[in-house]
């Protein structure tokens, strides 16, 4: 194995903390625990997308992926690590040695790589998924780091089930760890289990009791099952953790993981509580939170904090009164800090395209000429069809666009008979990798009879798990945004598409499910070769 040495001129992580004790680390681990979410599943070109977001955002670490999961996710954390500027980036790996290796060679061209590199601590685990005793697990951690360290300077252990772990046997495993050349120690709270308090506890617990807990920084990685992993985070660091790991949106494995565009503006706007600082430009929270969302198909609910449609709107008589009066009466933030436009442009068919430019910027999106040129006559062809178009009219437009940009099949055409006389019927369209084919089906309904006209283009034996429909803003001419979701032998992935017509988003919303099926599928393929 060839050593991967940093950089002299880019600050590591640990010189960051160093220079400046209130400095707080943001981990972002969007692109391996977000995607792990069952439906959120990227594409390659997806995935590098996110990855430019974040840097430019000022991510400190960004986790890329797990690169022995399969040659698709080696090939996405390989790409980012050449592509990043200035963030370290991370690949995780098990306690093996193959895993490890793969990761190394994965980060190995990064301009600060880092090995992520984990191991299971608590009594249940051990028992029942590793079965091994602790002294195994102990030696593991020793090895697994070791090798680690011959590949990078960076490396980061992680004690997974951290908080359902013995006390002395977790402060053995952490000290073991440094020992062995781990200059970032994680303490998950795998299970979102624990609160605040304890969690404050066990980190100050670790610092006072290792022996050689300063020669490395603590980080925290709490997930959101009882609604606390925000919460935790911020005692952790108020009990010396100086790294956060979480995600755009809070997306992750079931409730998901510590959002990131809470944490920031947690600690921007109650500086007085929580005297630390990030990199992050908050001003880009509202983009990143909408690019990760059009990717993965994944809704922000709209009470959202920070990023919510509804986290600046205020509807109540007595708020509206206040807000006149003075903005801070009820907002504890500006819009503007978070990249949510103050005031808004109306829009409509005699818009030209300097004031959709203009508008797309107040919305915070920044696209190519192709991108602009494509949203630009979309925008028009909706405009025609609405009286109104609403800034969420054109979040919507922008981000399916964005979302669907590198599918392989897009809707061209849809036709549909319906009424009470049945049975439905509907003519579909497809584009099909630049071919395009037309079939007609029927169903009992118009919706099912749309979703037949696709499975004769694109057969698989998905199942329809969900299927959702609500309306982008108000009015009868107002966009439905649909929501699908398809289960295929274990694999599960969801669909959205926006349109005035709603079998029209719905048939959008079933393409794109069957899309990312595909690719799910060829990833699952792409992993069992690779055994």
């Amino acid at each position: 194995m060839t050593k991967t040495t940093q950089d002299s001129s880019p600050q590591s992580p640990r010189q960051i903390v160093e220079a400046d004790a209130g400095r707080v680390l943001i981990f972002d681990t969007t692109l391996r625990d977000g995607e792990q979410c069952p439906g959120a599943t990227m594409t390659f070109e997806e995935k590098l997308e996110v990855a430019d977001c974040l840097d430019q955002m000022g991510v400190d670490i960004i986790e890329a992926g797990f690169p022995i999961a399969s040659e698709g996710d080696f090939e996405a954390v390989s790409a980012i690590a050449k592509r990043v500027k200035r963030a370290s980036v991370a690949g995780l790996a098990r306690a093996g040695e193959k895993d490890i290796d793969r990761a190394g060679e994965a980060v190995k061209h990064a301009v600060k790589p880092r090995i992520h590199t984990f191991i299971s601590t608590s009594p249940v685990h051990m028992k029942f998924k590793l079965q091994k005793s602790a002294d195994e697990v102990l030696d593991l951690v020793s090895k697994q780091c070791s090798r680690a360290r011959n590949w990078v300077e960076d490396v980061e252990w992680s004690a997974e089930d951290a908080t359902r772990t013995e006390h002395d046997f977790l402060c053995r495993c952490v000290e073991a760890a440094i020992k062995a050349g781990a200059t970032t120690i994680n303490i998950p709270d795998t299970v979102g289990y624990t609160v605040p308090e304890e969690y404050f506890a066990l980190i100050k617990m670790l610092r006072d009791r290792v022996p050689n807990a300063d020669k490395a920084i603590f980080s925290t990685h709490c997930h959101n099952d009882l609604g606390l992993a925000v919460a935790n985070s911020l005692a952790g660091v108020k009990a010396g953790a100086r790294q956060i790991e979480c995600t755009i949106n809070g997306i992750g494995e079931r409730a998901g993981n510590a959002a990131l565009e809470e944490i920031v503006m947690a600690i921007k706007t109650r500086n007085d509580a929580l005297p630390f600082n990030t990199a992050i430009d908050s001003k880009m929270l509202s983009r990143a939170s909408r690019l990760v969302s059009a990717v993965t198909n994944f809704p922000v609910q709209y009470n959202k904090a920070i990023v919510g449609r509804n986290a600046f709107a205020h509807e109540s008589g007595i708020h509206q009164d206040g807000m006149l009066k003075h903005t801070q009466t009820y907002e504890i933030m500006t819009p503007e800090s978070v990249g949510v436009a103050k005031t808004s442009l109306v829009m409509g068919k005699h818009s030209g395209r300097n004031a959709f430019r203009t508008k797309l910027k107040e919305l915070g999106y920044d696209l190519g000429d192709n991108q602009f040129e494509d949203a630009f006559n979309r925008f028009k062809a909706l405009a025609d069809r609405k009286k109104h178009v609403y800034d969420e009219d054109i979040e919507a437009l922008v981000d399916e666009g964005i979302a669907h940009m590198h599918d392989r099949t897009k809707v061209v055409a849809l036709t549909v008979i319906a009424g009470t006389m049945g049975p439905q019927a509907a003519t579909l369209t497809l584009d099909i990798e630049g071919s395009q084919h037309t079939v007609q089906a029927t169903g009992n309904g118009p919706v099912d009879a749309t979703f037949n006209a696709i499975k004769q283009l694109l057969p698989h034996n998905g199942k329809l798990a969900l299927y959702q429909v609500h309306a982008v803003t108000e009015g009868t001419d107002a966009q439905a945004e649909v929501s699908v979701r398809l289960e295929e032998e274990g694999r599960t992935v969801t669909g959205r598409g926006a349109d005035t017509d709603t079998l029209v988003a719905s048939a959008r919303a079933y393409v794109a499910a069957v899309n990312k099926l595909m690719v799910k599928r060829q990833k699952v393929t792409g992993a069992q070769s690779a055994l």
